[in-house]
């Protein structure tokens, strides 16, 4: 659960937390402005820290330097390629080398600071550094604060697929210093929402009323509807990842963590089919839009609420309608982390917060799903 206090700086926008109640090791994720403060407390101990940040942040890594001046730690900046160029077995060597080079050892912390293709490589690296060492998550994107950041999961990507090398190693706080989105795009920002609309469809619908209340306030950094919007994507992926750190396998309507990855199925392909070159909200975007389709062209869903997923989604500029070609796509959905076997799995609902695992849909409807699409 959460809580709301005062900011530090005093700043309109609450600072508000967010307990993870992980078996393995509890941490929080603090959400406002002027929280990057906290990070002093959270290294406290470690005599060096390694901040690994996209290429295009370097100036911005001044913000962690000086958030840990009282510290006295030894600093190491690594800068990485931006986006998903950073999630390859390449740049985790080099991250190695780095590491070696400045003798970090078991008591030592890695920091990632940058989007969510950073933060999934920063948590790959601490986890895989002497089999684990401290990390610490400071991401700089909404997409990063509502999904990356949040559950332990870190990883690269393959010639074969996206994340399907990595480890589960929980950070020892998130800070989300909300006045790092201020420069944000807006594109980056509606890719974020894509994240937080998905909480709102698989278990909490105040986020769906803020989007359609002022759709545009979501849009706006500095918006206490968007810090609420965060937070709330937060606590629907806290509570889940307490309850299934591991993504053990769902069946029926017995869902755990696999219920983070609707619309993911679809989107993920998407990602792969288009080199990447369509941002990851998006593509969940309208892997979200896919799924609602063949549910409800399975009869699992209501028209009302498959045309909700389109009216929300477009409410905040992200993409509905996809063209690719349906037989690469398919071919790519077969490689889905939730496949077993030749079967394939989708997470799909029947209503808002009612989700079942969809397994082995007749390739006639899933199909047909996907050229609704391209209306």
């Amino acid at each position: 659960m959460s809580h709301e206090s005062s900011s530090a700086t005093g700043a309109a926008v609450a600072t508000r937390r967010v307990r993870v109640d992980s078996a393995t090791a509890p941490y929080e994720v603090v959400i406002g402005t002027g929280v990057i403060t906290e990070l002093a407390g959270l290294v406290e101990g470690a005599a060096r820290v390694a901040v690994l940040h996209p290429a295009s942040l370097t100036e911005l890594v001044s913000v962690i330097r000086d958030a840990l001046a009282p510290t006295g730690a030894e600093l190491l900046t690594i800068a990485l390629p931006d986006g998903e160029a950073a999630k390859t077995a390449e740049v985790l060597v080099d991250c190695w080398d780095r590491l070696g080079e400045a003798g970090f050892t078991r008591s030592d912390l890695v920091i990632g600071f940058g989007g969510g293709a950073t933060t999934d490589l920063a948590g790959f690296v601490a986890a895989s550094w002497l089999r684990g060492v401290g990390f610490i998550s400071v991401p700089t994107t909404v997409l990063g604060m509502v999904d990356a950041a949040v559950g332990g999961k870190t990883g690269i990507n393959t010639a074969h697929g996206k994340n399907l090398v990595g480890a589960f190693h929980e950070p020892r706080g998130v800070l989300c210093e909300l006045s790092l989105l201020e420069h944000l795009p807006l594109a980056e920002v509606r890719s974020g929402l894509a994240e937080i609309i998905k909480c709102g469809f698989i278990a909490e619908p105040r986020i769906l009323d803020l989007v359609e209340q002022d759709p545009a306030a979501l849009l706006r950094w500095d918006s206490a509807e968007l810090a609420r919007a965060i937070a709330h994507g937060i606590e629907v992926k806290a509570q889940v990842v307490a309850n299934d750190l591991t993504e053990r396998t769902s069946v029926g309507s017995e869902v755990a963590r696999e219920l983070l990855n609707y619309g993911h199925t679809y989107g993920h392909a998407v990602e792969r089919h288009e080199n990447f070159r369509v941002r990851h909200g998006e593509a969940v975007s309208i892997g979200m839009v896919y799924i609602a389709e063949l549910a409800h062209r399975l009869g699992l869903m209501s028209a009302e609420l498959t045309e909700r997923h389109r009216t929300v989604l477009a409410a905040v500029g992200l993409p509905i309608t996809h063209h690719g070609d349906w037989t690469s796509l398919r071919a790519l959905i077969s490689k889905d982390k939730k496949a077993r076997g030749t079967t394939v799995r989708f997470v799909a609902l029947t209503d808002i917060a009612q989700p079942l695992m969809l397994t082995g849909p007749d390739e006639e409807t899933m199909r047909a799903a996907h050229e609704a699409l391209a209306d």
